[in-house]
């Protein structure tokens, strides 16, 4: 199992290692909002309850780099150094007269009274930590529950954390035969990614589709269709499927779909890409469904219903989309508008 731990998200995907050193995915790969920036959260999150929110976020709007700078400070002298570990920990006193102006008299009494001094507890660091580790444990729980591995390799920038390490090995170390951390975590990626580009063969088994891919469509309303939904030409919009998150992909997937235009001296026609970590979806405003973008494509025009084959690609690493007119046989001329 490989465990990215970083900024903003931890994201597992678990190996296994074939005969010829090569690998192969055996479960989709998973992950949620849970890196060390979360841990900086709950760190803003304490100074708002010793000095009040509405004082934090007037600070933080009106003195954004010395806000930052705090942030900087804590991640330096107290995020990274901790290990969990309270015969290690040193208290952190940290100097906050900057804020002074925003906090309410109550609490300006209060800390005239400690010289705008806040003293960080060892307890205090690990409420901060302890949230945010649990989501990553419990993340890599659920992978065990759907695939036993024997070994997790952990990296990027939050792997480096003492804390971090030590829970994992807490919890995982009777059944895991390794538990292993490069040097340097945060190279390991783009050391990784490198080594990929120069020889994606390494990864020769199967890849497992994260996301279900799919297109919007306009059909006729049905009975059983939802009435809400009924447009004013009779008709309704739905997300047409073409393939499903958790398909294994071994070399690569097409899935064809067919299109005659609307009118034949139509010149083109657009097509709405979506996609969802839900493998059942109708409709493409349900909850969880992202727009990725729109797909164009250039017709003749040439006065005739020509038949159009799409066919939609799903390989190791990316996604490609070729459109036939099958009246001519001769390939669309096509453009993808990225939703950024």
């Amino acid at each position: 199992m490989m465990a990215d731990c970083g900024g903003g998200t931890v994201d597992l995907t678990t190996y296994k290692l074939l005969e010829n050193k090569g690998f192969s995915e055996i479960i989709e790969c998973t992950g949620d909002s849970c890196g060390s920036t979360f841990v900086d959260k709950g760190f803003i999150n304490f100074l708002g309850k010793e000095l009040g929110y509405n004082a934090i976020e007037l600070f933080k709007n009106n003195n954004y780099d010395q806000f930052q700078y705090i942030i900087q400070e804590f991640c330096q002298w107290v995020k990274l150094p901790f290990t969990g570990d309270l015969s290690e920990y040193r208290p952190y006193y940290l100097d906050i007269e900057e804020i002074a102006q925003y906090v309410s008299e109550e609490t300006k009494y209060k800390m005239e009274e400690s010289d705008w001094i806040i003293e960080i507890k060892y307890n205090d660091v690990k409420n901060m930590f302890d949230p945010v580790i649990d989501k990553i444990i419990s993340l890599i729980q659920h992978s065990q529950l759907q695939k036993k591995c024997s070994t997790i390799l952990l990296v990027g920038g939050f792997s480096e954390s003492k804390y971090l390490q030590k829970r994992i090995k807490e919890e995982f170390q009777h059944i895991l035969k390794n538990i292993y951390i490069p040097n340097q975590p945060i190279a390991a990626i783009s050391r990784g990614a490198t080594l990929y580009g120069l020889n994606p063969s390494v990864i020769c088994g199967v890849r497992i589709l994260k996301y279900t891919y799919g297109i919007k469509v306009r059909n006729y309303w049905v009975e059983g269709d939802p009435i809400d939904r009924k447009l004013h030409d009779g008709r309704i919009d739905k997300f047409d499927c073409l393939v499903k998150c958790g398909t294994q992909i071994d070399q690569e997937i097409t899935k064809s779909k067919s299109f005659i235009p609307l009118s034949p001296t139509q010149t083109r026609v657009s097509f709405k890409i979506y996609c969802t970590k839900e493998r059942n979806t109708k409709y493409c405003d349900d909850p969880g469904m992202k727009f990725l973008g729109k797909l164009n494509i250039d017709l003749p025009g040439s006065g005739h219903f020509d038949f159009l084959l799409f066919e939609y690609t799903f390989g190791r690493m990316e996604i490609s989309v070729t459109v036939k007119n099958e009246t001519s046989g001769n390939y669309c001329k096509t453009t993808f508008d990225y939703n950024d």
